[in-house]
């Protein structure tokens, strides 16, 4: 299932190319974007399929609008643009248009997270993902990786219903193997078993989470690692009852601000049916800054070593 390659590969690239793929297939398929084609490289169905591409310019509440409106007529509509403006600014249309009449549309949004970089706090979204998981009927998913793009993007047109994709604006290591791996909704994904600590992580971070883990066992510390790329619905709650009630350590590692993300997902499946202590790690309840990917990334004690430097502290074995 994993992949044992040092391999970077973009996810805005899997997107454009599975949209190009699923187009072929489905005509029912639309995509819409807001001046930002080249950027969510919905521009690759763009050229493939001319008459089936809508570009609103930069009218994002228009854009979900229009999407919710070809839904009813029975197109599946995937719908593009940076995170930020995807949720923040079209929150109400999001809420009152798609999710309200559940109408089947798929907004896939890129640049989510800290890592947009030099466009600063007001490009970064932070709070994306609690956002969409507090509208009820919303699917949310935060894939890891090239390969699991590609499934994801093709399951979510399978499923009817609203569903939000973040993807990251950075190339990504590749995990998984594309022979091998099925992306599974119900269930989490154990990269690394362990008994010593539960470290749970999706999206660019596991990547991140997974040298962290390695630095860990060369020092003593075996953390099991748990990918969870569906944050709602939160179907995974068993998988990670079960490695908390083993590890009796959980902390929860996510490019996404501590409220409201995968680390209060994880707090409230606990809370309810396994209460652990659960360390949170992400952006603190702040804005984001301007600068460069990586710099951001290690400020904001993201990458493999500040993981390892901080969980180490925290287990009080450094």
């Amino acid at each position: 299932m994993l992949k044992n390659t040092n391999e970077v590969k973009s996810p805005r690239n899997a997107y454009g190319e599975t949209l190009v793929e699923l187009g072929k297939i489905n005509q029912d398929i639309v995509v819409l974007d807001a001046d930002l084609s080249c950027s969510t490289q919905t521009c690759k169905f763009q050229k493939a399929f001319p008459r089936r591409f809508f570009n609103v310019g930069i009218s994002e509440q228009d854009m979900m609008c229009t999407a919710a409106g070809l839904a009813n007529e029975g197109k599946i509509p995937f719908v593009s643009t940076f995170a930020m403006f995807a949720t923040a600014r079209c929150l109400d249309q999001i809420r009152n248009s798609i999710c309200y009449p559940k109408a089947n549309v798929k907004i896939v949004a890129t640049h989510g997270g800290i890592t947009v970089g030099e466009d600063g706090a007001s490009h970064q979204a932070l709070e994306d993902v609690s956002y969409m998981r507090s509208i009820p009927d919303m699917t949310v998913i935060v894939p890891a990786d090239y390969n699991e793009v590609k499934q994801v993007v093709k399951y979510a047109s399978e499923i009817y219903g609203p569903v939000y994709i973040r993807l990251a604006r950075t190339n990504l290591r590749t995990v998984f193997d594309e022979e091998k791996y099925t992306f599974n909704p119900e269930h989490a994904v154990k990269i690394f078993d362990g008994d010593d600590v539960t470290i749970i992580t999706n999206g660019e971070t596991l990547c991140e989470v997974i040298d962290c883990a390695q630095m860990l066992k060369k020092n003593g510390i075996n953390a099991e690692v748990l990918h969870v790329p569906v944050v709602k619905p939160f179907l995974a709650k068993e998988d990670v009852i079960a490695s908390a009630n083993k590890t009796k350590n959980v902390i929860v590692v996510e490019n996404h601000s501590i409220i409201g993300g995968l680390g209060s997902a994880v707090c409230e499946v606990l809370s309810e049916n396994l209460p652990t202590r659960v360390l949170r790690i992400g952006t603190p309840d702040c804005f984001g800054q301007s600068g460069e990917q990586r710099a951001l990334v290690e400020f904001f004690g993201l990458s493999g070593q500040k993981l390892y430097e901080r969980i180490s502290d925290y287990l009080g074995k450094k």
